[in-house]
């Protein structure tokens, strides 16, 4: 019986070049291979364009925008060198994870122009240049200010159509992050105003060919299905879009955990589950 392939499109997130993470990003490679894995895309975060985007880790580790910018040079560029030094053993690709706030246009075209990539990764994590990602507090006051969940989701998916139209990213990140600290998710991307922008969104996802990604790390986090949840995956199945498993690793404890869990619910939705390399057109 053919063995399943191990892949993962966003991966890679190391504790040398992200705050939140752990290990070094050789050390990551080192256990994607160890672990038997054909590819791996290795997305660690775009730096913000200025000090306003630094998150709650990063001010408090007394960092600058151009300190986080000067890291990811020598991100691209460790990252570039060990694609190359572990040739034969893993197809390593060359990436980053993109953002949503104020200016990502410019920001995300300048650094592609910069670095040319082999691709990237669409994710949003602000919602109206609020980090949405910081916990249930945060999350809920930020949903009070914009008159509730609902809006907030709409708020979002704004925002990842107008990230699809302006950027067209290769990768769409984790879907529906957006419940990340919502006990009713599953109510919430019913309603008929979230509704409509996830088909909207998935329905340019489709037209541009993109890939979405098949983000575990809620299974690893203590969450009960990945992202997008379940119904939203089915529909992309339906509309023929790309769906590739990314274990959001954050370091060698998470390489590849509940990677394979993934990929069973990809095969049961009727996803092939092949994966060979993704083959991203010359775009920057």
């Amino acid at each position: 019986m053919k063995k399943q392939k191990l892949v993962s499109i966003h991966g890679g997130h190391s504790g040398e070049f992200c705050n939140h993470a752990e290990d070094t990003l050789e050390e990551v490679i080192q256990t994607y291979i160890a672990k038997g894995f054909s590819w791996v895309g290795i997305t660690d975060h775009a730096p913000p364009p200025d000090d306003r985007f630094l998150d709650a880790g990063e001010r408090k580790a007394g960092q600058s925008a151009q300190e986080l910018q000067e890291r990811f040079g020598r991100y691209m560029q460790s990252c570039r060198s060990l694609q190359e030094k572990y040739v034969g053993r893993i197809t390593v690709l060359v990436g980053f994870e993109g953002e949503g706030y104020t200016g990502y246009k410019e920001h995300t075209k300048a650094l592609l122009q910069k670095y040319k990539p082999d691709y990237f990764i669409g994710s949003v994590h602000h919602v109206r240049d609020e980090f949405f990602d910081a916990g249930e507090e945060q999350y809920a006051s930020i949903a009070s200010k914009l008159g509730g969940v609902v809006p907030m989701y709409c708020e979002y998916f704004d925002t990842q159509y107008s990230q699809i139209e302006a950027l067209k990213p290769p990768v769409i990140g984790h879907f529906d992050y957006i419940r990340i600290s919502d006990p009713h998710y599953a109510d919430t991307l019913q309603h008929p105003d979230v509704k409509q922008r996830i088909e909207r969104n998935l329905e340019s996802i489709r037209a541009y060919g993109l890939i979405m990604d098949f983000n575990v790390s809620p299974l690893w986090g203590g969450g009960t299905e990945p992202f997008p949840s379940g119904w939203i995956l089915k529909r992309a199945c339906e509309l023929g879009i790309r769906v590739i498993p990314g274990d959001d690793s954050h370091g060698t404890k998470t390489v590849g955990l509940r990677i394979e869990d993934g990929i069973k619910i990809l095969k049961e939705t009727g996803f092939d589950t092949d994966f060979p390399v993704p083959q991203f057109a010359e775009r920057y």
